[in-house]
C-alpha cells in the first residue's frame, strides 16, 4: 500500500540538493581534465571550477535547510538525500575553497629562485615555453623583494662535494621528484626539468645551477610557471621539497 509522505516539498528539495551536489562534484572534477586533455583554455577551466564551487555551496545550503524537515519519523522522507547533499557538496567545494584560500595567502608571484639578484637562466626551456603567457625572463627586483618577504627560507644550498658529484645528486633528486628532465649539462653545471601538475596538467619549468664554491658546491634552483599570475605557492613548495631531498642524498 502506498504511504503518502507528510513532507512532499522538503522531500523534493532534499533530492534536488543531492542532484545539485552530484552535478557540482562532476563540474569541479572535470575542470582539470578538460583543460589538460581536451584543450579547454585556462580561463574557461577556472570559470568552470568556480561555478562548480557555487553549485556545491548552494547544494550544501539546501541540504542543511532540508535536513530538519526530512528527519526520520512521522512518514517523513528525504533525510538521506539531504545528508548526502551536504557531504557530497562539501567535498566538491573543498578543492576550490582551498585554492581560493591559498590565493589569498600567497603573493602574486610565479617565478621563484634561490638567487634573486642573479637567477639561473633558462636555456632549453626557452623553446618549451613558446606560447606561454609568462615570459621566461625573471620579473625583476620588485618581484625579488616580494619573494624575500614571503619566502625568506628560499636560499642557495651549499654541498660539501665538488660540482661533478653535486650534479649527480641534483640529477638523482630531480628524477626522484618525478620531474621530466629535459636538459643535462654537467659541463655547464646546469640541469633543466619540467614539472606537471596531476590534475590540471599545469607545466612549470625548473633550472638548477651548480657552481664551485670553495671546496664544495653552491646549488641554485629556479622554478617558474608558464601560465598564471600567481602560482599559489607551488613553486616555493617545490623548491623546498627539492632542497630537502638534496640534503638527504
Amino acid at each position: 500500500m502506498f504511504i503518502r509522505t507528510t513532507n512532499p516539498v522538503s522531500h523534493r528539495l532534499a533530492r534536488m540538493a543531492f542532484i545539485m551536489a552530484c552535478v557540482a562534484a562532476l563540474i569541479v572534477a572535470a575542470a582539470g581534465p578538460m583543460h589538460r586533455y581536451v584543450g579547454l583554455g585556462i580561463e574557461p577551466a577556472f570559470a568552470l571550477f568556480r561555478y562548480g564551487f557555487y553549485v556545491a555551496v548552494a547544494a550544501v545550503a539546501l541540504g542543511l535547510a532540508t535536513i530538519l524537515p526530512t528527519r526520520p519519523g512521522d512518514r517523513r522522507r528525504g533525510f538521506v538525500a539531504a545528508f548526502l547533499a551536504v557531504v557530497v557538496g562539501a567535498a566538491a567545494a573543498y578543492a576550490p575553497l582551498t585554492w581560493f584560500l591559498r590565493a589569498q595567502r600567497s603573493p602574486e608571484l610565479n617565478d621563484i629562485s634561490t638567487d634573486i639578484s642573479n637567477p639561473p637562466p633558462f636555456v632549453m626551456a626557452l623553446q618549451l615555453r613558446r606560447g606561454a603567457s609568462n615570459p621566461a625572463a625573471h620579473p625583476g627586483a620588485e618581484a625579488g623583494a616580494l619573494q624575500r618577504a614571503a619566502y625568506p627560507d628560499i636560499v642557495p644550498v651549499t654541498l660539501p662535494v665538488p660540482p661533478a658529484e653535486a650534479f649527480k645528486r641534483v640529477d638523482a633528486a630531480a628524477v626522484a621528484m618525478g620531474w621530466d628532465v629535459v636538459a643535462r649539462a654537467p659541463g655547464e653545471g646546469r640541469l633543466e626539468a619540467v614539472a606537471t601538475t596531476a590534475w590540471f596538467g599545469f607545466r612549470d619549468d625548473i633550472v638548477v645551477r651548480i657552481r664551485a664554491e670553495g671546496t664544495g658546491s653552491r646549488i641554485d634552483i629556479r622554478s617558474k610557471s608558464r601560465d598564471g599570475r600567481s602560482d599559489l605557492g607551488v613553486n616555493a613548495r617545490r623548491i623546498r621539497a627539492f632542497i630537502a631531498r638534496l640534503k638527504e642524498g
